[in-house]
């Protein structure tokens, strides 16, 4: 035996049928609080900023991976 039973509600009525808790306030709180940190820490996001933050790391990386590798041929050349 097969059978469909379609029930036609909204998302909200649909879990407040089956007892789970509103989420809606601290989604919205959750999505105010995201937008306001975006706007305090939108100059991060210019485009000279980022080249600034990218070039810097980018040279720290280079410069610890040339150690790295320095430190292994180093230990690799000593018998």
């Amino acid at each position: 035996m097969k059978v469909t039973v379609e029930v036609d509600c909204t998302p909200a009525e649909a879990r407040a049928f089956m007892g789970l808790p509103d989420v809606e306030p601290l989604n919205d709180h959750l999505v105010s609080e995201m937008k306001r940190r975006m706007d305090e820490n939108i100059t991060a996001m210019q485009p000279e900023e980022l080249m600034k933050t990218w070039t810097s790391f980018g040279l720290q990386a280079q410069d610890q991976f040339r150690k790295l590798m320095e430190t292994a041929v180093g230990g690799a050349s000593k018998p």
